[in-house]
This record gives structure tokens, C-alpha cells and sequence, in this order.
């Protein structure tokens, strides 16, 4: 637990100043409070039971005097509190969100998408709520409790002994309570990425959802992720529920037992009716403080959950870190792999690729083909270091990829991945990704060579038209294109094509392979493809089997010696037939 806190407080920063800020405000607030009742006990005794206007009229402007300053530091902590607590959580999602930009693919796979989402969401939110109240209520009811019953022993001991029974009653209530509630909100937590992760995948393919008529599925799936909360926020809310009647039952307690004993003080005279009223006054500020206490030890618990969600994700390092010398310059685009195994978990017998072996040379057009499953995506992903090898090395220029600092590598290493994402912006705003200070004439060099500059021609703000959120507005031909572009505006010195062709038609394929072939020979292209006809020309073609090299050669050799390129060559020759 003290890491958690020392790991959240990292995240203050700035605000430091705003979250000792409040405690002071409420220490004086605290003080005009219990000064109230006080003035009140003088006021009934001097004033009105005396029937002294003069003292009156003082006592009550006095009285009117500490509640506006009361009310004035209550305002004063509740701004300084709500300031500290927003840039807080401000930081704390800044803090999140720059450790997750530093994870490697093998991290996001360990968390998932909808729980970092639910983490700088819903638990941050929580961790923001829990520290508006340490630096307020938390300060605010020890300190008016404390206060308050030094008063009531100040006024009467005899009377003071009837809260050294009962505050040991709700005190033990509310532990009872809190230790069932706090497992239930750590289920409830869990639940919350099980609900972004149905909505996420319900959004992203609606249109999936749409064509195959699956909505009641879909809302079934939600419905029964949104019962489980249901289940148990109404489990936690049921314990919580018999906070109120517990504490009802002590004050009317407390106030019935002051009253008889008091009475009998005041018959005595040993107690006078504007001091039973100050009791009275101060048995609600008391029991009141332990209430709210006790609300305080509800929110962090809740907030404990969270904070430890927010810290396994602030802790993580990325499994890629850059060496401690790095090398700053790729010499070509060599490339090469040797004894290469992989696999995505710790677990032997699930490994991906085995004993590769591999050499390509700058410039050289190599295609890679192989069923579904054969890990074509994962050999290609090693080579930027998306990845890190389990075992062997990958070279590019002659070196080691974990030898080089990783933005260098990755500038010289364009990949258009399997799934092309555009972001919402202009076509403009997504093309300078590959070169943020890219000339408006490079930008339509660069289209040209991917076949798109054709399509945004057509549109009436050309370069500058609304790409709407993951590129929804354009069709998946012209989304593969406009990542080729991206892509080729890195000017790097190997350039990956993972199955990004596949949307295009064999004319337009054809054309972009004709330009990468003309434009840029001295770059290494690599293309993953399920077509033949799209790789036919390589230097070079690797056919991919169960993680495994079956075969490397030409066209023309693996038409001849290798069986599984002769049946994909003869099933798509008839298939084109067809």
C-alpha cells in the first residue's frame, strides 16, 4: 500500500500547494463550528434566560460573525480541495496515458485495450473523489470529533462517558459494513472492462452487427454484463444501506441519554439549559464527524481497487527499452535472421516461429506467402521490433534491431500494417504522419506512387478533406492506399506490406508494386499477400507453413519444386478462370 500511495502522490506535482491549502481553510472552519455553540450555551443562559437584550444583541452578532466565517473557509476549502483533486486526476491520466505511448505490443496484449480505457476512465475518477476527500472530510472530521468532545468533557465529564460507549458501537458497525463492501467493488472494477470491451467491439463493428442481424445478440451480451454490476452494486448498496439506520439508532441514543441525564444535571443544578443545548449541538457535530469518517473509509475503499489497477499500468515498463549505447544510423536495408525463435508467451510448446533463417539484401523485392496461421505477420513485426525474438537476432544493416535506439529503426522501417487505421483529421493531417514536415508537393508524389492521388482528386477539397474516426468515410482500397502513401513519405530504407493490397484491384495492385519497383529500388520491400500475382515478380518468394521457412526461391523455382506454392498457384488459376 505504500507504494501505491507514493506511486500516486508522484503524480501531485504542481498542485502540491492547492491540496495543503484546504486542511488549513477546514482547521478554521472546524474552529468557528465548535466556537458556535458555545456562544449559543452564553446566549440562552446570560441572554435570554437573564433577559439581557445587551447581551443579546452582542452574542448574536457574534454568532452571526462565526457562521459567515465558517461559511466563508468552507467555500475557500471546497475551491482550493475541487482545484487540487481535478489537476490531480489531470495528471495522474497525463501520467497513464504517456506510459502506455512507451508499451510494446506484448504489454497493450497483457492489459487489453477496454481496461487501460477503464483505467484512465472510471478508476482515475475514483482516485480523483477519494483524494477530495482525504484533503477535506478526512481532515475535517477527526479534528471537529477531537474538538468536540474535549468540549463536552469541558462542559460536563460525567455526560462525555456516554460517547465512550456509543462511538464504540457505530465504530465497530461501520467496520463491519466496510470489510464486506470492499471485495465487491473490486469484482465491480473487473466487471466495468468487461462492459468498455462489449461496447468497444459492439461500436467498432456495427456495421458487422447491422448485415448479419445480430443486434438482440449484441444487446444480450449487454444486458448481461450490465446485470453483474447491477448484482454487485446492489450487494454493496444493501450493506450500505444499514449505515443510516445505525446511525440513527446512535444519535437518537445519544440524544434520549443526554437529555435524561441532563435533565436530571439541570434539576441538580449542576448543568444549565444553554449547556444541554450545546450538548445537544455537539453530539450531532460528534456523531456526525464519524459518520462522514466512515463515508471517507467507503470511498477509499472503493478508491484502493482503482489505485492499484492505476499503479500496475504507471509501474509497467515496456519490454522494448532502448540500449544503454544505442546506434543512431541504419547503414541499408539488409536484412537478417538468424536462428530466429519466437513466441507471445513463456510457454514452449505455443511457439510461433522456429529456427528462421534468412538473408534479403538491400533493395530486394521479397514477397511472403502462406496460409492463415502461419505466422507470416509475426516474422515481418520482429524486424522493426514490435517485437523482441525469443531466441536468435534479427540484423537490419548489419546490426542487431535491439541495438539500435528504437526511433531510429522505426523511421527507417515502415510497416503498413494488416489493419490500416486512419485517424480523424484531414487527408493532409494523416499523410504527415510518415513525415510531419512533408511539402505538399511530396505529398502528392507519394500519392501518386499509391495510386491514390487518383480518388482524392475527385473530392472538392482535395487534400484537405474531413477523414472522419478510423477512416469510416472511405472505402478499404482507399484507406489501404492513403497508408501506402503514409508510409512511403518516411522515405525508408525497408518498406513492409502486410496483406496491404488486398482491398485494391489487381490493376491498381499492379500499378503501386510497378511504382515501389521504379521509384524506390534501393529500398527493401517486403509484401505479404494471398496473391500470387502480387508477388510473381519478387527476387525473392518465401512460402510460410506452421512457423516454419518451407521454401525460398523464384516464381519460377517454386512453380516447379515446391507442392503447397503449386496448389495455392493452381486453386487461384482456376478460381480466376471461374
Amino acid at each position: 500500500m505504500n507504494h501505491i500511495i507514493k506511486r500516486l502522490a508522484g503524480s501531485i506535482r504542481e498542485f502540491k500547494k492547492d491540496s495543503l491549502i484546504p486542511p488549513l481553510f477546514v482547521s478554521f472552519e472546524v474552529v468557528m463550528e465548535v466556537i458556535i455553540p458555545l456562544i449559543l450555551a452564553s446566549l440562552i443562559d446570560d441572554g435570554i434566560t437573564a433577559g439581557n437584550m445587551g447581551i443579546i444583541l452582542r452574542l448574536g452578532l457574534a454568532l452571526f460573525i462565526s457562521a459567515i466565517f465558517s461559511l466563508i473557509f468552507g467555500v475557500l476549502a471546497g475551491k482550493f480541495a475541487a482545484s487540487a483533486s481535478s489537476g490531480f486526476a489531470r495528471n495522474l491520466r497525463h501520467d497513464i496515458f504517456y506510459n502506455v505511448q512507451s508499451f510494446s505490443f506484448a504489454n497493450i496484449d497483457k492489459f487489453s485495450t477496454p481496461s487501460i480505457v477503464t483505467r484512465l476512465t472510471t478508476d482515475v475518477t475514483n482516485v480523483q473523489n477519494a483524494y477530495q476527500m482525504l484533503i477535506r472530510v478526512a481532515v475535517r472530521c477527526p479534528l471537529m470529533l477531537i474538538l468536540s468532545y474535549l468540549m463536552v468533557i469541558t462542559i460536563n465529564p460525567e455526560l462525555s462517558l456516554i460517547y465512550l460507549v456509543l462511538i464504540p458501537i457505530l465504530g465497530a458497525g461501520m467496520y463491519f459494513i466496510i470489510t464486506r463492501v470492499q471485495p465487491i467493488f473490486e469484482k465491480v472494477f473487473k466487471t466495468f472492462d468487461r462492459l468498455n470491451k462489449v461496447v468497444q467491439e459492439n461500436l467498432r463493428g456495427i456495421r458487422v452487427v447491422k448485415s448479419y442481424v445480430r443486434d438482440e445478440y449484441e444487446v444480450e451480451k449487454f444486458k448481461d454484463v450490465s446485470k453483474d454490476i447491477y448484482g454487485y452494486f446492489s450487494q454493496a448498496e444493501k450493506l450500505l444501506a444499514f449505515v443510516s439506520p445505525l446511525m440513527q439508532f446512535v444519535v437518537y441514543a445519544a440524544i434520549l441519554l443526554v437529555s435524561w441525564f441532563g435533565a436530571q444535571f439541570i434539576i441538580a443544578e449542576t448543568l444549565t439549559t444553554g449547556e444541554l443545548v450545546s450538548l445537544f449541538a455537539y453530539t450531532m457535530q460528534i456523531l456526525m464527524s464519524l459518520m462522514m469518517l466512515a463515508m471517507v473509509f467507503v470511498m477509499i475503499t472503493m478508491s484502493r481497487a482503482s489505485a492499484k489497477r492505476i499503479v500496475e499500468v504507471l509501474d509497467e515498463e515496456s519490454s522494448l527499452t532502448n540500449p544503454e549505447d544505442p546506434v543512431f544510423s541504419v547503414k541499408n536495408g539488409d536484412i537478417s535472421f538468424r536462428d530466429v525463435d519466437f513466441s507471445y508467451s513463456t510457454d514452449a510448446e505455443r511457439i510461433c516461429l522456429q529456427k528462421i533463417n534468412l538473408e534479403i539484401r538491400s533493395g530486394e523485392t521479397i514477397g511472403i506467402l502462406g496460409g492463415t496461421g502461419s505466422s507470416k505477420t509475426t516474422l515481418v513485426q520482429l524486424i522493426p521490433r514490435l517485437y523482441d525474438v525469443t531466441g536468435g537476432s534479427v540484423m537490419v544493416g548489419g546490426v542487431d534491431v535491439r541495438k539500435y535506439d528504437l526511433t531510429t529503426l522505426r523511421d527507417q522501417v515502415a510497416v503498413v500494417l494488416q489493419k490500416n487505421v486512419l485517424f480523424s483529421g484531414t487527408i493532409k493531417d494523416n499523410l504527415k504522419w510518415g513525415n510531419p514536415d512533408a511539402s505538399d508537393e511530396e505529398l502528392i508524389r507519394v500519392s501518386e506512387l499509391a495510386c491514390a492521388d487518383e480518388f482524392i482528386q475527385h473530392y472538392p477539397e482535395k487534400y484537405d478533406t474531413r477523414i472522419e474516426q478510423g477512416g469510416s468515410n472511405v472505402s478499404g482500397g482507399q484507406k489501404q492506399r492513403l497508408c501506402i502513401a503514409r508510409a512511403l513519405l518516411k522515405k525508408p530504407k525497408i518498406l513492409i506490406l502486410d496483406d496491404s493490397t488486398s482491398a485494391v484491384d489487381t490493376k491498381t495492385d499492379a500499378q503501386i508494386r510497378q511504382a515501389l519497383m521504379t521509384e524506390i529500388p534501393d529500398t527493401t520491400k517486403i509484401i505479404i499477400t494471398q496473391r500470387i500475382s502480387s508477388v510473381e515478380h519478387a527476387d525473392k518468394i518465401i512460402v510460410m507453413d506452421g512457423g516454419h521457412i518451407n521454401a525460398v526461391g523464384t516464381h519460377a523455382e517454386l512453380l516447379q519444386n515446391n507442392p503447397i506454392y503449386q496448389e495455392v498457384y493452381s486453386t487461384q488459376q482456376k478460381g480466376g478462370e471461374e
